[in-house]
């Protein structure tokens, strides 16, 4: 129990840092917007993926299988940029069986749960809704990163 209690008061210290960093930047530069999926980008998915999206993020080489150039998603597509798909692999719900065994972490287990550990006391929050806004906006982010 000692344990959970750690955990979930390390949670709560790091949504309010979070909070406050986001108030503070808000406040420093007004005429800025966060951009979510860029945020969500780099906090998950760069350290296989890379900044740019080519595969090059510095845990590749701890992977067993080689870790794929995302801008090339819409490209190998027909030039359609598969958003249901690349949503679904976020989401990690959706086996993929062509990608054998998943080294990719599956986010949305990782959003709802955190989403649920920062707004435990607020029983009006929808665990859900928010984890499913930020797959949203990463697929977005995913978009932009697509070769011309």
């Amino acid at each position: 129990m000692k344990i959970a209690n750690r955990f979930r008061k390390a949670a709560m210290a790091r949504a309010a840092l979070v909070m406050m960093g986001a108030a503070a930047a808000t406040a420093s530069a007004a005429d800025k917007t966060v951009d979510v999926g860029k945020f969500e980008y780099e906090g998950s998915c760069a350290v296989c993926h890379g900044i740019t999206g080519k595969g090059n993020g510095p845990f590749m080489g701890q992977l067993a299988t080689r870790v794929p150039d995302i801008t090339l998603l819409a490209r190998s597509n027909g030039g359609v940029f598969p958003f249901d798909r690349v949503y679904q692999v976020i989401d990690g719900r959706a086996e993929l069986k062509a990608h054998g065994s998943r080294e990719m972490p599956i986010w949305g287990r990782s959003f709802r749960m955190q989403s649920s550990a920062f707004f435990e006391n607020y029983p009006a929050h929808d665990a859900e809704s928010s984890a499913r806004s930020r797959i949203l906006a990463l697929t977005e982010y995913v978009y932009r990163l697509q070769a011309k």
